[in-house]
């Protein structure tokens, strides 16, 4: 073995402490890249492949009523390679607790074996020409308990019935499973699906022949927009509610969203990890240089050439490159593996494609590689400049003198020694002393983060559901009403206050821009719903024109003022275009809202309701559990508990992401403190010279490092600040928005935490205090 390869062992082993601390984050950086990579790579794979698998459709169209005959020839439009017609509707389900209020949405099976949207069976078998046999969803079934043999009783239409459950299957159509988009989360024990025959379905709902939804599945993607306005054309007269694109399908949108996101952690977190590590390990060669100038003179008067003893530092980190190169893609393979399986079975797809994708291993390799090579040739380079005769003398000190505070006498007088050498040495040290500050800084500003996340999905359903709508229960029709059924809901049940409601999808567009979504039509003096614009002031719904959801601006590219095209799906309405009269927060969903006698009167029909808000203390749920039209009772309560529920699992993700920041701020902390007592070992032999104690000296470092902590806290509140701004503007999507509410406690439980992880990096170097040999430091002191 060559001297030097020799000696850099030896080195390694000196420093082993700090050599593993960057290693750790070197490992946890490409842990994160390759897991998080792999991870949405192998579910992009597995949803395209489940997708094809089932035939999963690439536009559905709501509509009032069509003929089997009529969608047939949807199939000679050019571009269509199929169209289906299936039945779906919406009903309550009879459970044991009478108080409970649960949703089936029941949609019919055609016949034909090639059908678009097909069922993966996961258990038992699929409906066929059984009347009362069903095919439940995995999700609804598990949640509730129900297995095969068991018996469900759902309302349609006033009456019950008693059906059969003969099969349990997943659906590319409901991976994520959501009523709609102002749902917070899913709620399988609240809401399910049930496939039943065709025939079915056309008897107890009177379409016999007839269907009120259009799956189509198309030759080419990139001709999609040309289909829909063909379809648009052939059926306006048939009542279309609704056109919606595979890429704007609720299930499939969600999911799109969270690998969207795995890909943006996949790449900030890592290179920013790397970073510091690159940074950590400039200053730790930076020192070692300094302190082995006389040998590395040495080493020049032997023969050595600049060049050789450059690589031997630059080796050095090459070194922990490799090892944390090799062990974080090892580990990120590992991960990746367990993560998939975990976003499956969250996302209920019933298979995998798991592969590793090479690419992103070279791609880790070659990132560390460039941040440990730079680090490397920036933290030696001061090697090029020693000479072999200047090094065999001990390097000129810098010049000393007086620091500002010691010109202050009434206060330096008062000062103890201890402190005056900890105040000393923080001011004469600059460099070290900012880059430890900026590294607890970075790391509270890690800790910010998710305490955040967590506070902000409390504070997304508190303003959505307690300042935005202040209503207690939502209740859809199962068809439009005339007003007088807010007097009839008067008589069923007490009610304090109720308003009306007129909500119908619409297609919004902007030049080219264009989004298929439900306008809300409500009284002007509206007392459920505070309207507030982008800058939280308070605004009044309009009686003409129209107002954005800020998520809707932004897809559409409009501000207030602007003009826009509504175009209408109910027959015999024409399309409009109206003026946009503000832009308001809207935390869940993305709508637009009008005052409901200028919507009745240009988009809809007059009189006519598709709902109502109410605030009442009766029991609203259970007394209108059989009324014949009413399709849904939303209680915000209900809503609340299944948060709850979720809330868990954020509080896990929670930890794990604080666990991320506090391993950077151990590297960070412990590092510094180790060069702190490498390059101070003579000031501390003195020190023992002159009475003080181990004990006593660690209590300095500590003292140092706490002025170092509470500045880098101070320094970290305005840096959280931004990393949450940039977390909350970069995770926003056009289904919620997260809202960047900052309280006190969010940076006091940061400072806790980080605080934490500075005092567990303190103690790891207490070690290497009571290891100091003062002696040998005195000894070699050269004169």
């Amino acid at each position: 073995m060559r001297k030097l390869d020799l000696r850099l062992l030896r080195l390694i082993k000196y420093t082993k402490g700090q050599f593993l601390s960057v290693i750790m984050v070197v490992v946890l950086a490409l842990c994160i890249y390759v897991s998080f990579s792999m991870t949405a790579m192998n579910l992009k794979n597995t949803v395209n492949y489940y997708y094809n698998l089932t035939n999963f459709a690439d536009i559905s169209i709501q509509i009032l009523k069509i003929s089997q005959g009529e969608i047939e020839k949807l199939n000679n439009i050019e571009g269509i390679a199929q169209a289906q017609g299936r039945i779906r509707f919406e009903v309550p389900l009879q459970v044991a607790d009478l108080h409970e209020k649960v949703k089936i949405r029941i949609i019919s099976i055609p016949q034909k074996k090639q059908e678009i949207n097909k069922l993966y069976m996961l258990k038992g078998n699929p409906v066929k020409h059984q009347l009362q046999g069903i095919v439940l969803l995995e999700q609804f079934a598990n949640a509730r308990g129900i297995k095969i043999g068991d018996q469900i009783t759902p309302y349609i239409n006033g009456r019950r019935y008693t059906l059969d459950v003969i099969g349990i299957a997943a659906s590319a159509e409901y991976v994520y499973l959501m009523e709609n988009e102002q749902s917070l989360l899913p709620a399988p024990e609240k809401f399910g699906i049930v496939y039943v025959t065709e025939a079915f379905a056309q008897s107890i709902y009177g379409y016999k022949g007839s269907y009120n939804e259009i799956l189509i599945k198309v030759k080419d993607q990139r001709k999609i927009d040309q289909i829909i306005k063909e379809v648009e054309k052939r059926l306006d007269k048939y009542g279309v509610q609704r056109i919606i694109e595979r890429k704007d399908q609720l299930s499939n949108r969600m999911l799109i969203e969270e690998i969207k996101q795995l890909e943006k952690t996949s790449t900030v977190v890592p290179i920013l990890f790397l970073a510091v590590a690159a940074f950590i390990l400039y200053m730790m060669l930076h020192r070692m240089v300094k302190n082995d100038r006389i040998n590395i003179g040495i080493l020049k008067a032997l023969g050595y050439s600049n060049r050789a003893i450059l690589l031997h530092y630059i080796k050095y980190t090459l070194l922990i490159g490799i090892v944390g190169a090799i062990l974080g893609i090892l580990g990120g393979i590992f991960l990746s593996g367990m993560l998939a399986n975990l976003y499956i079975q969250y996302y209920n797809i019933p298979i995998l494609k798991l592969d590793i994708y090479y690419d992103y291993i070279f791609y880790a390799i070659g990132l560390t590689g460039a941040f440990c090579v730079l680090s490397g040739v920036l933290g030696a380079k001061a090697v090029l400049q020693i000479m072999p005769a200047d090094a065999m003398r001990p390097e000129t000190p810098k010049m000393g003198g007086r620091i500002f505070l010691e010109k202050i006498l009434f206060l330096w007088q008062r000062i103890s020694f201890s402190w005056k050498i900890v105040i000393r040495n923080i001011v004469r040290r600059k460099k070290r002393f900012v880059f430890l500050v900026l590294g607890i800084a970075l790391t509270y500003g890690i800790n910010t983060v998710p305490i955040f996340q967590q506070d902000a999905m409390l504070s997304m359903f508190s303003l959505h559901y307690g300042s935005f709508q202040k209503m207690d229960y939502t209740i859809d029709f199962s068809h439009p009403m005339n007003r007088r059924a807010m007097k009839e809901l008067k008589h069923i049940v007490e009610i304090d206050t109720i308003e009306p409601k007129l909500e119908y999808p619409f297609e919004l567009s902007n030049g080219w821009r264009k989004k298929v979504v439900n306008i809300v039509g409500i009284p002007y003096n509206t007392e459920f719903y505070a309207f507030e614009d982008i800058t939280k002031r308070r605004i009044h719904l309009p009686q003409k024109g129209i107002v954005l959801t800020e998520g809707l601006a932004k897809k559409l590219k409009v501000r207030q003022g602007d003009f826009i095209k509504i175009k209408n799906f109910i027959p015999g309405k024409e399309d409009i275009k109206v003026e946009v009269k503000g832009v308001v927060k809207q935390y869940l969903g993305i709508n637009a809202y009008m005052h409901i006698g200028t919507m009745d009167k240009l988009l809809a029909e007059k009189g006519m309701i598709t709902g109502a808000a109410i605030t009442s203390k009766d029991d609203v749920v259970q007394k209108l559990k059989n009324i014949k039209n009413i399709s849904s009772v939303q209680s915000v309560e209900d809503m609340e508990n299944s948060f709850l529920q979720f809330l868990d699992s954020v509080m896990a993700a929670t930890g794990i992401l604080m666990l991320f920041g506090g391993v950077l701020g151990f590297a960070i902390v412990y590092n510094a403190t180790i060069i702190s007592i490498s390059e101070r070992t003579m000031e501390f032999s003195s020190l023992r010279v002159m009475g003080f104690d181990k004990k006593e000296i660690f209590h300095m470092i500590t003292k140092e490092n706490l002025i170092m902590t509470l500045t880098g806290i101070v320094i970290g509140i305005p840096i959280g600040w931004v990393m949450c701004n940039g977390i909350a503007h970069a995770f926003n999507t056009e289904i919620y928005t997260i809202p960047v509410i900052l309280t006190p406690r969010t940076f006091i439980i940061s400072a806790i935490t980080t605080l934490g992880f500075v005092i567990i990096a303190q103690l790891a170097t207490l070690k290497k205090i009571y290891h100091l040999n003062f002696i040998d430091a005195l000894k070699n002191r050269i004169s």
